[in-house]
């Protein structure tokens, strides 16, 4: 799940030619570039486009189509779907939200959902955690405290979030984790806590105090130390976009 971190912080991409063809086409959907109700090329011009073979296109075709990107009908042709049919919860249709552009909208969003489930996931917590959990959870609040670079504060941030969210011990908390790593994402390129250690040690203690609330079996100040992280990261963001 750290994919989208590594990428966008570390600035690393590795695709084939089929993560290729979806990476370009998806982005140019996402940007606007491709427009809502629009056609797109035959199999034979985009194969040729991306010099791939017809199979590898097909195959691209499908994996966007299952984002809710495009739909294909017989006789007519590929087109671009409605902005409400794009599947906001994909790891990739975040990711090209993120390259094409940071927005204060954007952001929001992510928080507004953020903040709708991440504080109950830490009051489950509270009440599920194990020792193990709360171990592993320290370990990496601690481990944004003392890191060395954006990418290891980021990485640890996300980490802590997701082992409150396993925590949890509800699956479906889990797998909506992408929209925090996209949070995070928009987060750390905007506006880091590394290099400032008074930000980053505030960072940390304040991540902390989750922990702290969920060792203590405290669902209601669990769910108030979460929802004081969000908005504070926020609020951080939107001061620094002005």
């Amino acid at each position: 799940m750290v994919d989208m971190l590594k990428s966008a912080i570390a600035g690393r991409v590795s695709r084939n030619s089929h993560a290729f063809v979806v990476h370009e086409l998806g982005k140019a959907i996402v940007n606007g570039e491709l427009k809502v109700g629009t056609l797109l090329p035959g199999d034979a011009e985009l194969a040729e486009r991306f010099s791939v073979s017809r199979t590898v296109l097909r195959e691209a075709m499908k994996t966007l189509a299952a984002k809710g990107l495009v739909f294909a009908r017989a006789r007519i042709g590929t087109r671009v779907t409605e902005r409400t049919a794009w599947n906001f919860f994909d790891a990739d249709v975040l990711t090209w939200h993120l390259e094409y552009g940071l927005d204060s909208d954007f952001l929001t969003h992510l928080s507004e959902m953020r903040l709708a489930f991440e504080p109950y996931a830490a009051r489950l917590a509270a009440r599920h955690a194990t020792s193990e959990d709360i171990a592993r959870m320290y370990e990496h609040a601690e481990a944004m405290r003392t890191a060395s670079s954006t990418e290891a504060v980021a990485l640890a941030d996300l980490a802590l979030h997701m082992a409150v969210l396993d925590a949890s011990r509800n699956p479906f908390m889990y797998s909506v984790g992408n929209l925090i790593e996209a949070a995070l994402v928009t987060s750390f390129q905007l506006s880091s806590p590394f290099g400032d250690p008074a930000r980053q040690r505030g960072a940390a203690l304040a991540h902390r105090a989750i922990v702290e609330a969920i060792e203590a079996g405290d669902p209601d100040a669990a769910a108030k130390a979460t929802e004081r992280v969000i908005i504070e990261g926020l609020d951080r963001v939107a001061k620094t976009m002005g």
